[in-house]
């Protein structure tokens, strides 16, 4: 069938409220050109991020009403933590209010300050965490991650040579390496299991302890599937809890692929490692039989954590990204090749090359798709990670889970064409104020 059939009804709508091209062009200069900055009714199409901004399901909301508050030994904690451990089979689970506190926790407890810390390609809060306590965010993607154009199935992968550099003592002490799954920065691309099976015998052999960053472990598992040979008969959790496996632990926002609201964990194998988590967690998140949510939270996300795995979800979730990235495509629009699980990364620096990346193109790129549509989305590249930035100029597209129609995705399509169409006429920017970390968040820009 072409039509991509949602498999699921809808049982509540939210209206979006509709704007003219005049009243956007006047929000923009309010917000200082900033996406962050933007009210979010006055967004047509929120496609900023995937992280929380998904629609629960029916036993997901039941799962609220059963919530049990307790501060301590809550019955929702214990539906919880059954359910963490029987996906990922690590023995210790910490809750955490989402992924940043988690990988805060995680290398505050590891110590990472004056030592590297190594990934296929670090996110923004993930790295912003390993430099506020001291250490240094090392990237090492694969050479086929660093070319859009490239089709290669797993472009995700960490780049095995630079790894064996690093673990070799090329630059210093290894707290750890990190596997982030999908790989977020990187286009949303997938990581093979094999990648993972040698990055895992190599810190093991090193005596470095490897992590996931597991935020879209099912969309991961669900490409292993449909593209590694000797995994097309296995279940998404069978996948999944071999890529868990392979680590000492993990660190997961389940505002992604937990398909709630709210919500984190860390999870591993340590127990010295754990109890030092787990004391920094009381002294900021809270008790561990909570982390700094409620008890209906960690009800959402146990039922969540079922749901995610069920292939019919999986094939329409991948089959909506892959139909946004082919129609902005004909649109004359380049993306990141080929498209990834959770977003569409359209490439501005192909498309507006008379904008330099210090005038950051991928923002300019974010500007017009709010001003000519009310389309929001978000910039990964230079803006978002400075004199870090991977090299690509990049405006991510992120769809939230269960939310958007294909209407929706072809009212974005046809803004893509009328941006197209004027792509000679977007001009770069220039940076006003901005913080001494995370600027993208909230930097105030204006129009060159």
């Amino acid at each position: 069938m072409k039509p991509i059939i949602e498999p699921f009804r809808i049982k509540s709508v939210e209206p979006i409220r509709m704007t003219t091209r005049e009243e956007r062009r006047a929000l923009l200069a309010k917000a200082g050109w900033n996406m962050f900055k933007i009210r979010a009714e006055d967004i047509l199409i929120d496609l900023l991020t995937d992280s929380g901004t998904g629609a629960m399901s029916a036993d997901q909301w039941a799962g609220i009403m059963r919530g049990d508050e307790s501060y301590a030994g809550a019955r929702s904690w214990f539906r919880f933590e059954e359910r963490v451990k029987q996906l990922t089979g690590f023995r210790h689970v910490i809750p955490t209010h989402q992924g940043r506190a988690a990988e805060r926790i995680l290398f505050a407890s590891l110590g990472v300050e004056g030592a590297v810390v190594a990934a296929n390609t670090h996110f923004d809060t993930t790295r912003a965490n390993v430099e506020y306590l001291g250490g240094r965010a090392i990237d090492i993607p694969a050479a086929e991650g660093r070319d859009p154009q490239a089709r290669h199935p797993f472009k995700g992968n960490s780049d095995l040579g630079a790894l064996a550099r690093l673990l070799a003592g090329g630059e210093g002490r290894v707290a750890c390496v990190l596997s982030t799954v999908t790989n977020n920065s990187g286009g949303g691309q997938p990581v093979s299991m094999e990648n993972l099976r040698d990055v895992s015998r190599m810190c093991h052999k090193a005596g470095v302890p490897f992590f996931l960053d597991a935020c879209r472990f099912a969309e991961n598992a669900y490409f292993i599937k449909m593209r590694e040979p000797g995994f097309a008969d296995r279940s998404i959790e069978s996948i999944a809890h071999e890529m868990f496996s392979l680590a000492d632990g993990a660190t997961f926002s389940a505002k992604k692929d937990g398909l709630a609201n709210i919500g984190g964990f860390l999870a591993g194998n340590d127990d010295r490692l754990a109890g030092r988590e787990e004391q920094l967690l009381i002294l900021t998140e809270g008790f561990p039989t909570y982390g700094g949510l409620a008890g209906r939270d960690l009800e959402a996300i146990a039922v969540g954590l079922a749901e995610v795995v069920q292939e019919d979800y999986l094939e329409y979730r991948i089959a909506s990204i892959r139909y946004l990235g082919e129609g902005v495509v004909r649109q004359g629009l380049p993306i990141v090749q080929p498209p990834g699980g959770h977003a569409i990364y359209i490439d501005a620096g192909a498309f507006l090359p008379h904008v330099p990346r210090t005038a950051f193109p991928g923002q300019a790129l974010a500007c017009a798709f709010f001003e000519h549509g009310g389309i929001r989305g978000v910039e990964v590249g230079t803006f978002m990670f400075g004199d870090k930035a991977t090299g690509l100029e990049l405006l991510r597209l992120a769809i939230p889970r269960r939310v958007y129609t294909q209407s929706h995705m072809d009212y974005v399509i046809e803004v893509a064409g009328e941006i197209a169409a004027a792509r000679g006429t977007i001009r770069g920017l220039r940076i006003l104020e901005e913080p001494s970390q995370l600027r993208h968040f909230s930097a105030k820009l204006e129009p060159l």
